[in-house]
């Protein structure tokens, strides 16, 4: 979906006449999920791509609210929902602007152990939120459940990547013990087009339209798609991750990636290039019995 900065500014004109005079920018991001634009100096726009997406702008009106007092890093708060009409028929919503960069893999930030102990301290502090009422995450179903899937898109990237070696490390994240304990709130998305950093920290956490209760391991896959090794150690530590949720939260971030190149290969170059590189380092550590 490519919308133009002066047809947002229509919907800001009809809908919240008060920021008419406000300036809007286009926000050059790779996600998926919306098309992300910049009101004035400190607000975004984020226009729903998918019928699925316009179905998290009432889970973030909702939700960013209450996790935003108990988070110890900056997440959106919604400011305005903007109601579907002829000129865009989905939901829509203003939230607060965060400033920071989305980081790249492989670049200095990812290999801080400051950044690693910050993603910790947001993981832990999202576990801690009390579930009364939660809904389940967009990735709330058990991680054996998504072998067809997930063996669906390692078949169609035959001769992409390394498929006998993907496989192995498949079965091993399957061979983990299930999770079984109460869920506990997750992010439920944390790759690079979500987060933001700044002189090595996290600066902000963006993008809930995938939080809600599930799987702690859910959250790991941040050490596969936003650090290197030596940070993926500090992380694991920081957390307290046992093996088993270590091999499931390595699990989600295969499948997950798996499923990502297969889709965007052709379509999303930086999303298929992220979950190349999350491959290879999976099978990488795998090759070194990590």
């Amino acid at each position: 979906m490519i919308v133009e900065p002066s047809f947002v500014h229509g919907l800001i004109a009809a809908q919240f006449p008060h920021w008419a005079d406000l300036p809007v920018e286009a926000v050059g991001a790779s996600g998926t999920a919306n098309a992300i634009y910049r009101l004035g100096a400190d607000m975004a726009v984020r226009l729903p791509r998918t019928e699925g997406s316009a179905a998290d702008v009432a889970t973030e009106h909702r939700w960013l609210p209450r996790l935003a007092q108990q988070l110890p890093f900056p997440v959106p708060l919604p400011l305005a929902q903007g109601a579907p009409d002829k000129a865009f028929p989905r939901p829509w919503s203003v939230c607060t602007w965060l400033e920071g960069a989305n980081p790249c893999p492989g670049d200095a930030a990812s290999s801080s152990d400051l950044l690693a102990a910050d993603l910790a301290e947001f993981v832990l502090a999202l576990r801690r939120i009390a579930p009364e009422d939660a809904p389940p995450a967009y990735r709330s179903e058990p991680l054996a459940s998504r072998d067809a899937a997930t063996r669906e898109a390692l078949a169609a990237l035959g001769g992409v990547v390394d498929a006998e070696a993907v496989a192995e490390a498949w079965k091993d994240s399957l061979s983990a013990p299930p999770f079984t304990a109460a869920p506990v709130w997750v992010h439920g998305d944390l790759q690079p087009g979500n987060v933001l950093v700044a002189d090595g920290r996290l600066a902000a956490v963006i993008d809930f339209g995938c939080t809600g209760l599930a799987d702690p391991a859910v959250d790991l896959i941040a050490a596969w798609y936003l650090l290197t090794a030596g940070a993926r150690r500090t992380f694991r530590t920081a957390v307290a991750a046992d093996e088993a949720a270590w091999a499931r939260g390595r699990g989600w971030a295969l499948s997950i990636a798996l499923l990502e190149l297969a889709h965007y290969r052709e379509s999303n170059p930086v999303m298929a290039r992220i979950a190349a590189h999350v491959i290879g380092k999976i099978v990488g550590e795998a090759a070194k019995g990590v």
